[in-house]
């Protein structure tokens, strides 16, 4: 059996967040599927998953933040 892992990026610092549970919310517009993520720093959010927009792939919102670091610093 093949596992999949999804990632996002963490609406509080951008890093990549993995999708740890999935589950289903009701809404006045019918089932919406809701996800729960958690990043590397330990910030997590809840909530439907349309609202979250996928990374590009998995280490590039890190790269995204140390480019950011160098330049700043």
């Amino acid at each position: 059996m093949e596992t999949r892992v999804t990632f996002v990026d963490c609406p509080s610092c951008g890093l990549p967040a993995e999708v740890e549970h999935r589950y289903t919310l009701t809404s006045t517009d019918g089932p919406l599927e809701g996800a729960k993520i958690r990043c590397p720093d330990g910030h997590w959010f809840s909530g439907p998953l349309e609202s979250l927009v996928p990374a590009e792939r998995p280490g590039a919102a890190v790269e995204r933040a140390q480019n950011e670091m160098h330049r700043s610093g």
